[in-house]
């Protein structure tokens, strides 16, 4: 599975919501319902699950978007090319 594709589902599964309903490059934090505080730290665990890593706390606070994901994503060696 793509990176991308990993992450997608990462988000869907944190956020409980499927996949084919999200416009995954304006998805940004409080930009919908489902993705408030609580749910934000499920999709971190969902993440540092998919990619077996430990996200460093101001990354944690700084996944403002799945944009914004992507980029911290490739300090942590993930290639989204």
């Amino acid at each position: 599975m793509r990176a991308e594709d990993t992450l997608k589902a990462a988000f869907g599964k944190g956020l409980g919501l499927p996949l084919d309903d999200v416009d995954w490059p304006s998805l940004a934090y409080r930009s919908i319902p489902e993705w408030d505080s609580v749910a934000h730290m499920q999709v971190v665990a969902e993440i540092e699950e998919s990619f077996d890593i430990m996200l460093e706390i101001d990354d944690v606070i700084g996944m403002s978007s799945f944009e914004v994901t992507k980029e911290i994503l490739t300090k942590y060696g993930v290639s989204f090319s």
